[in-house]
């Protein structure tokens, strides 16, 4: 993604189920645990965590793999 998502945007993104929608909680620019998995993240390469609209759980993604939903 060229511009940078930020906290409370609307995005979508792949899953195994197909694509899913739900919000940027968090913009990381250093290296994380979420759900006991570790995630690299950078100024230049910051990684998000976003809440899925249909469940409420909570997943990190690179800015490359979310696409910001229109209002």
């Amino acid at each position: 993604m060229a511009e940078s998502l930020k906290v409370g945007d609307r995005v979508s993104w792949g899953t195994p189920q197909g694509r899913t929608q739900g919000t940027v909680l968090e913009r990381k620019t250093k290296d994380f645990q979420l759900a006991g998995h570790t995630f690299t993240a950078s100024d230049d390469a910051p990684a998000y965590v976003v809440e899925s609209e249909k469940t409420g759980a909570h997943a990190a993604h690179k800015g490359s793999a979310l696409r910001r939903l229109k209002d």
